[in-house]
């Protein structure tokens, strides 16, 4: 019961949190237009596991292996090879937007076969391509598992997903993001909201144009703002970002309660609205019993053939209605007063997210219910 009750004015407290009007600063809430990360993949060979690798049934690893001996002039049929310390992996990484040539990026490395394990591998060199097909990182290194798979005369022992590692700053940038060149004149910029809204984006251009003096930027859409780079800039536009990005604002919120079902949390905004409402919520308990006997025969000498002992469940089913309904009435139009008075009559955290969904289907409740 106490925890219970714990977890309800936990639930409570999230909700009763004030709303601070921060200022947030314009590079927190999106990006300029062209900057974004590229996807990388590739296929390699993790060596060196004690014997946790690929078995001989993995016809892409014995070939993989057998051509990658054959570069050092060791010829050898696929047929041929049996060794269980060779996994074969796929290598993913992303190319940060402004990576140059000579970078190191993290790298994560899965197993492609029937691999037990890759605690103690290394991976041997492999090339990463774009979705372009072109090669523009080099992965290689120790493989970090953050777990591990142990099996012995029929017991295992397993912790986390021992498939699966990291490689930290194992590629090396072969082919940068960016052109070391002259850049060209920047005439234009668009700046991509990561929340789509008409009323940030707004705001967004208000404080641009007051920050530069001129009304240099407009609104294009619920998600991006144009921003016309000065002509004393146009040539020079990385100071003219720097300025941009310590521009500051109040960004405008959407009305959002999310509740997850599997944990029993609710989290909402102290001054999420909804319209006047009356909950009644009963206690209605339903409990079942079983209880198993045997029927044997006694005294009896001799009995028939077809006498035998029998097994008889006897069940019992009892209905408890408490009649102690919870009457709610909530004037003051927030969540958070509603979640307050359910508290006092320690309705338990399940039963309050049942609430919330119920009110949201009525709609009195003006905010989007998120449930995950």
């Amino acid at each position: 019961m106490r925890f219970v009750r714990s977890c309800i004015w936990l639930c409570l407290a999230v909700l009763m949190l004030p709303a601070m009007a921060q200022p947030v600063r314009m590079k927190d809430l999106g990006r300029l237009s062209g900057w974004r990360e590229n996807a990388l993949v590739g296929y390699g060979l993790v060596t060196g596991l004690a014997g946790t690798g690929d078995s001989a049934r993995n016809q892409a690893t014995r070939q993989s292996l057998a051509n990658m001996l054959s570069r050092f002039d060791i010829t050898i049929g696929a047929d041929e090879v049996q060794s269980r310390n060779v996994a074969a992996v796929m290598v993913t990484a992303s190319l940060p937007a402004f990576a140059r040539a000579g970078d190191t990026i993290d790298v994560s490395v899965t197993s492609v076969g029937d691999a037990r394990s890759l605690v103690g591998g290394t991976l041997v060199l492999a090339p990463l391509k774009g979705a372009d097909g072109r090669i523009y990182a080099l992965a290689q290194g120790a493989v970090s598992v953050g777990g591990y798979r142990y099996d012995a005369n029929g017991n295992q022992v397993q912790k986390n997903h021992p498939t699966v590692g990291t490689i930290s700053g194992g590629a090396a940038v072969e082919v940068g993001v960016v052109d070391d060149q002259a850049t060209p004149k920047t005439e234009r910029l668009t700046f991509v909201l990561r929340d789509p809204d008409y009323t940030t984006a707004g705001r967004i251009a208000e404080a641009i144009n007051a920050k530069v003096g001129q009304p240099v930027a407009q609104v294009r859409d619920a998600a991006g703002v144009e921003i016309a780079v000065p002509a004393a800039q146009q040539a020079h536009v990385a100071p003219f970002i720097m300025e941009l990005e310590t521009v500051s604002l109040q960004p405008d919120r959407i009305a959002r309660v999310v509740v997850n079902e599997r944990t029993g949390t609710v989290v909402a905004g102290g001054d999420v609205r909804i319209d006047r409402v009356a909950v009644s919520q009963g206690d209605l308990k339903v409990t079942v019993t079983a209880e198993t006997t045997v029927s044997q025969p006694m005294f009896v000498r001799q009995t028939a053939a077809g006498v035998r002992t029998q097994a008889v469940t006897n069940s019992q089913m009892a209905v408890d209605d408490k009649g102690n309904s919870a009457f709610v009435e909530a004037r003051n139009n927030t969540v958070a007063d509603l979640v307050q008075a359910l508290a006092r009559l320690h309705v338990s955290t399940r039963d309050v997210i049942s609430i919330l969904q119920a009110v949201k289907a009525a709609g009195a409740l003006h905010a989007e219910l998120v449930i995950q």
